[in-house]
């Protein structure tokens, strides 16, 4: 085949595939982020994009991406997660406490604090499954526990003499890039190739997206709600992490705005509420987004509750719209088309041996 021959044939092949994306979410996305940014630089004249102000942007914007992810995990199960922000709290006090008051090495007080976030994640999913309560009601509650047990290590007090390792960890930047935003980039990328190359990934898209299917598939919905819920609490204690070792010190409020933009991250990204869908990339980008909102707020010296008005509306719309879009497709008769990742679905799954609930 001649040169231009083949150039044509590979172009009819990403041409489809490039309209998709210009159409999605995720695109959209993107033009916005670069927009945003550029614009926050113009109008700071070009401080915006120096050395200093990309670093201390990307360095808390690693807490907003994970707790995003956390979210999005939940709710690909069809689950609300309401404690994420008191769950990150108390362990980003507990791990501070541990180093500052018992004087235990950081290595294992982060290993100790990923493991109770875990924990605490998987006892939320056994508690649904078990006593077959709304998750939004348990996660009220487990949410209500850990803020009484958050104020309970801390007190009025802010810890802060814990170890210079870790605060080292949460302010190195080589290359002005932070090594915690490092951390959420590959947190993402694994909890992308987890749930759309693993059989287990996939069982969770599954039991979110038609649990009746899933169930006479041979998976246990059961099963796929409390893992939701342990992957959700192991995302939500790497961010308190990241936020232990990028904040000058831990106290009770930490975590206290997290919720709002774990829920937005997510379904500004493309999540559907329902379930059985993803969008890993859209959940970055729009925590760029909320990140973006924060700075122009800060640049600009407005009030902060304009910051979660804001993000709030924004939800609201993008909500309504699907809402709209679906409600448009059912009365034409027509079909969605396929997003360019949130709406990425697990192949069929062959019926496996043993009944499941």
């Amino acid at each position: 085949m001649s040169r231009p021959g083949a150039i044509r044939e590979q172009w009819s092949r990403t041409a489809p595939a490039l309209r998709r994306f210009s159409r999605s979410t995720t695109a959209m996305l993107l033009c916005v982020v670069v927009a945003g940014y550029v614009a926050l630089g113009v109008a700071s004249s070009g401080a915006f994009f120096e050395g200093p102000s990309v670093r201390v942007f990307l360095q808390y914007l690693a807490t907003p991406i994970l707790i995003g992810l956390a979210q999005m995990v939940a709710l690909c199960v069809g689950q609300l997660n309401l404690a994420v922000g008191a769950l990150g709290g108390f362990t980003a006090c507990l791990t501070g406490v541990l180093m500052a008051d018992h004087g235990v090495p950081a290595a294992v007080a982060v290993i100790v604090g990923l493991l109770t976030a875990t924990t605490v994640g998987l006892v939320t999913g056994v508690v649904i499954v078990a006593t077959q309560i709304n998750g939004f009601i348990v996660t009220l509650a487990t949410m209500t526990i850990l803020l009484g047990a958050q104020y309970r290590l801390t007190g009025t007090r802010t810890v802060d003499g814990y170890s210079p390792a870790l605060r080292d960890l949460g302010t190195a930047a080589p290359l002005n890039i932070p090594l915690v935003f490092v951390t959420a980039l590959v947190a993402a990328a694994l909890l992308a190739a987890f749930m759309y190359r693993t059989v287990a990934g996939r069982r969770l898209l599954a039991a979110g997206g038609n649990p009746l299917a899933a169930r006479l598939s041979g998976i246990s919905t059961d099963r796929q709600i409390v893992a939701a819920h342990t992957l959700s609490g192991l995302l939500i204690g790497v961010a308190a992490v990241t936020a232990t070792a990028s904040l000058p010190g831990v106290n009770r409020s930490v975590g206290g705005d997290w919720l709002l933009p774990s829920f937005a991250a997510p379904i500004i990204g493309g999540v559907a509420l329902t379930g059985g869908s993803i969008a890993v990339f859209g959940t970055v980008l729009a925590a760029f987004v909320t990140r973006l909102i924060d700075a122009a707020r800060a640049q600009f010296s407005l009030d902060p509750s304009w910051v979660n008005l804001l993000i709030g509306l924004v939800v609201l719309g993008t909500v309504a719209g699907g809402r709209l879009h679906q409600s448009r497709l059912g009365r034409t008769g027509g079909t969605a088309p396929p997003p360019a990742e949130a709406g990425k679905r697990p192949p069929a799954v062959l019926p496996q041996p043993g009944g499941a609930r």
